[in-house]
Order: C-alpha cells, then sequence, then structure tokens
C-alpha cells in the first residue's frame, strides 16, 4: 500500500501531482487533505501551497478476484474468471477446464469457495457486497433442480399428507425452494435444524 505527500496551487492540483507519481486514478485512492492552501492576493502576494496525503486503496472486488484466482491455482484448476457487478452484488463466473472440481458434490465446494469469497470481499472493504460464485452455469441448472425438486415434494407432501424434510442447503438455495412454493395453498415450508445441517420442511 503506497502513500505520498503532494502540494500544488489547489487542493485539486495536488491530488493529480500524486496521482501521476502513484500511476493511478482517482477512483483507487484515499485523499487526506493536510493545507488546502491559500490563493493570496492577486494571486501572488502570501501565496500558500497545497498538502494533500494520498493513498492507494486496492478495490476490494479487484482484491477477491486475485484471492480466488489464487485458490483455483492451488486447486490446480485452470480456468478464467468473468466479473460483472450490479449494484452491490458481485458474481464471479468462472469457466475453464477441471471445473467439476470446482463444483464439489452437489455444488458443496463452490458454495463453500462463495462463503470464502464473501468474507475475503468484507474483510476490510468500504463497502459491503453481495457475491455469487458461478462455474460454467452451474447455477442456473442448480435453480432449475432445486424448483422441480421443491414441486415432486410438495407433491408428496400432500399425496402423504405428512412432513417431508429436505437435505440440508445453504440459504440462498433454501430460498429458491420457498419462493417456488409460496403461493402452492396446499403447503407451508420452513426452515429447521442449526448451520451447516438447516434444511426446509415442507407441510401439508
Amino acid at each position: 500500500m503506497r502513500e505520498i505527500t503532494a502540494s500544488g496551487q489547489t487542493v485539486d492540483e495536488a491530488v493529480q501531482a500524486a496521482l501521476e507519481q502513484l500511476k493511478t486514478t482517482r477512483d483507487h485512492v484515499e485523499v487526506n487533505v493536510i493545507d488546502e492552501g491559500k490563493k493570496g492576493l492577486f494571486g501572488v502576494f502570501g501565496t500558500k501551497r497545497a498538502y494533500v496525503t494520498v493513498r492507494i486503496v486496492e478495490n476490494q472486488i479487484e482484491k477477491t478476484e486475485k484471492y480466488l484466482k489464487q485458490i483455483m491455482k492451488q486447486m490446480n484448476v485452470s480456468a478464467t474468471v468473468r466479473t460483472t457487478v450490479v449494484d452491490n452484488h458481485v458474481t464471479y463466473e468462472v469457466t475453464g477446464d477441471d471445473i467439476a472440481v470446482l463444483i464439489g458434490k452437489r455444488g458443496q465446494t463452490l458454495n463453500a469457495l462463495q462463503y470464502l469469497l464473501h468474507l475475503a470481499m468484507n474483510k476490510s472493504g468500504t463497502e459491503f457486497y453481495t457475491v455469487t460464485l458461478d462455474a460454467e452455469g452451474y447455477r442456473s441448472r442448480r435453480k432449475e433442480t432445486l424448483e422441480a425438486l421443491a414441486k415432486k415434494m410438495a407433491d408428496k407432501a400432500v399425496r402423504l399428507n405428512r412432513k417431508v424434510a429436505l437435505e440440508p442447503m445453504p440459504a440462498f438455495e433454501r430460498k429458491i425452494i420457498h419462493n417456488v412454493l409460496q403461493e402452492n395453498e396446499a403447503i407451508t415450508t420452513y426452515s429447521d435444524g442449526h448451520e451447516p445441517h438447516r434444511h426446509i420442511v415442507i407441510q401439508p
């Protein structure tokens, strides 16, 4: 993390001088104004230069992307990462070879990595972001699978007239189940248990 002190006729000039020395842009730095300076009489007499301290702050999103690439390298997975940001939600889309290693059984490895990225993203950043880690479109396929499973289990609960418990899954997957069944008046759904064994129960 680099930091320099620069001066100029105005605060803006001082900041610009610092950016040129650091070879970076305004959105990658934190500025602390030491002295706003003074224009002086006729712009000459009593002029006082402005002083600022400019510090490079690593972008949270870029830093987390580097962290993901380091993890993949350690897992011997050769893949590329495409990052998209919508409001305060960041999606890392991974494509390449050996993607199955990243996904794991029923997406368990992918979910664990997503949790790590969420922690890394918000560890020391100034903004709060939610994170989705996807691999070769796995999330959309998993969503379709969960929606089909939800409807199938709801029918089973009604047919047998008893509660049906689903396998443990993370909160964002449980939400998919709740959403797809919320308009089904024949059943109710609720989550039961404690993480990481929290699961959905479908009740007639």
